[in-house]
């Protein structure tokens, strides 16, 4: 039993869309079911499992600049900003957050729609402990905090 969890997030690392697929599926189905619900924005940071050509077309008819390496297999370059890269590391902080949770870490759930249920129970509660530290709530939080500068989208 393998699973692998595609999500969208935000730039504080905060989970906006998760979905799962099995373990062996290509990286391309969790982009093509991701893709109707990124929010409009600035641009999108991708690992290199996302890098088709398609995805950049898509992207780019939605007005989002990508930063996705691309492949080794490759036959053409594709530029990208580097620097902008290696803030990859704020989704990994998120699944990292994720796996914190012995749930979601150990797999007990068989069934796919139960374990995607406890990612979504946790990503809530890591949420909702983000706002606590602010000290606020959601109501009081500024408009650019609660919509997305950017999107994260990696495996």
């Amino acid at each position: 039993m393998n699973t692998k969890l595609h999500a969208i997030c935000d730039s504080q690392g905060r989970p906006l869309n998760l979905f799962v697929t099995a373990g062996q599926v290509s990286d391309y189905i969790g982009a093509r079911a991701l893709l109707n619900s990124i929010p409009n924005v600035e641009w999108l940071l991708g690992d290199r499992g996302y890098d088709a050509d398609w995805f950049r077309d898509a992207l780019k008819d939605k007005g989002i600049p990508a930063c996705i390496s691309e492949r080794k297999q490759r036959k053409t370059p594709v530029k990208y900003d580097k620097r902008r890269y290696k803030r990859r590391n704020r989704i990994e902080i998120m699944f990292g957050r994720l796996k914190d949770w012995r749930r979601v870490a150990t797999r007990y759930d068989r069934c796919p729609k139960v374990f995607l249920s406890a990612i979504a129970l946790a990503a809530t509660v890591i949420y909702w402990l983000w706002i606590l530290t602010l000290g606020t709530s959601p109501d009081n939080l500024p408009k650019h905090l609660s919509f997305a500068q950017f999107a994260d989208i990696f495996t």
